[in-house]
């Protein structure tokens, strides 16, 4: 497993990607995108030679989303990159991890599976075996 991305929550999108554009150099890398299971908005944000950035806010009032963000914005998930989810799924399992979400497509990933557990150090983590996301239109 690699890490693919660093999940960030986020009450604003607006103002989250001016700030990641401003202070640290990123850009916009796709167009937003509703996560209509999780109840998110979604948008990536990109800078060469660095780790993409996930900015995530509710897309509604009772997103599991908001219950983080009544703690504050920030540092959400890691997401990590493998060969197979179902396999690695099983083998986190089995090394303790609690999954939180099973295996559901993910619209930010062109619907390809996604999956979520929670690990120790309160570590939220993000599973993927795709390198799909959805783009800028146009």
């Amino acid at each position: 497993m690699v890490i693919d991305h660093i999940g960030i929550a986020v009450r604003s999108l607006d103002v989250a990607v001016h700030y990641w554009e401003d202070v640290f150099g990123y850009h916009q890398a796709t167009e937003l995108v509703t996560n209509s299971r999780q109840k998110v908005d979604v948008i990536f944000m990109e800078k060469d030679h660095s780790l993409p950035v996930k900015l995530i806010s509710p897309s509604c009032d009772d997103s599991p989303l908001c219950r983080f963000l009544a703690r504050g914005e920030g540092l959400h998930h890691l997401c990590f990159r493998c060969g197979d989810l179902a396999s690695t799924l099983t083998e986190l399992s089995a090394k303790g991890l609690r999954t939180t979400v099973p295996p559901e497509p993910g619209e930010a990933f062109d619907d390809e599976p996604i999956a979520f557990l929670f690990a120790r150090m309160g570590l939220n983590v993000e599973i993927i075996d795709t390198m799909k996301r959805a783009k800028k239109k146009g």
